[in-house]
């Protein structure tokens, strides 16, 4: 069995080389955007037959690492 960490793969020929689901074609912003707008982690799963629900939660787990920065610095223009 895959880790969480396994789940997200970059690669810079698949949707520009943004964080994606298992190197297909869901970027972990989308997934995010799902759970947001009120979708279940059931109703993704019935309309996306592809990914499974450890995808899900490696989504979330990924975005709650990002959290975890320490500080963001604006760039100079």
């Amino acid at each position: 069995m895959k880790s969480q960490f396994d789940r997200i793969t970059l690669n810079p020929e698949i949707c520009h080389g943004k964080p994606c689901i298992r190197g297909l074609r869901y970027p972990v912003e989308i997934i995010l955007e799902w759970l947001s707008s009120g979708m279940t982690v059931s109703e993704i799963l019935e309309d996306y037959e592809d990914l499974e629900q450890e995808d899900i939660f490696a989504a979330l787990n990924f975005a709650a690492r990002l959290t975890q920065i320490k500080r963001i610095e604006k760039l100079a223009a």
